[in-house]
């Protein structure tokens, strides 16, 4: 789920990349900023961030020491790095660190709080 994920961001398919978070506003995005709730709301940050450039964000993404450890049956904890480098040239733009917390929904996995951090 997250490997294509990670495709779909390459692809500049946002909404597909997005899918994979719960449509709800109880689904929490927490940054250096602060906390965004809600899967729009997250949308909006995502847009303005990294698919301002006609949908093709200038980043491609790829993620790293991927870690999914169960929480129950129909709860799980994904912890892991992501790393992105300029498309154009393939030099390191940024990396970083993230949890995920994951329930189980009719649709699938679903991401319904994501903490990141750059660093």
């Amino acid at each position: 789920m997250l490997q294509a994920s990670a495709e779909d961001w390459n692809r500049g398919d946002l909404d597909a990349f997005l899918s994979t978070y719960l449509d709800s506003p109880e689904t929490t995005f927490m940054t250096g900023p602060g906390v965004i709730h809600g899967l729009q709301t997250i949308r909006e940050r995502y847009r303005a961030n990294y698919f301002k450039a006609g949908g093709l964000p200038p980043q491609l993404l790829r993620f790293d020491q991927l870690v999914v450890r169960p929480l129950g049956p129909d709860y799980a904890l994904a912890t892991g790095r992501f790393i992105l480098t300029e498309r154009a040239t393939g030099a390191a733009a940024g990396s970083g660190n993230f949890s995920l917390v994951l329930r189980r929904t009719a649709a699938g996995w679903r991401i319904i709080h994501d903490h990141s951090s750059s660093g």
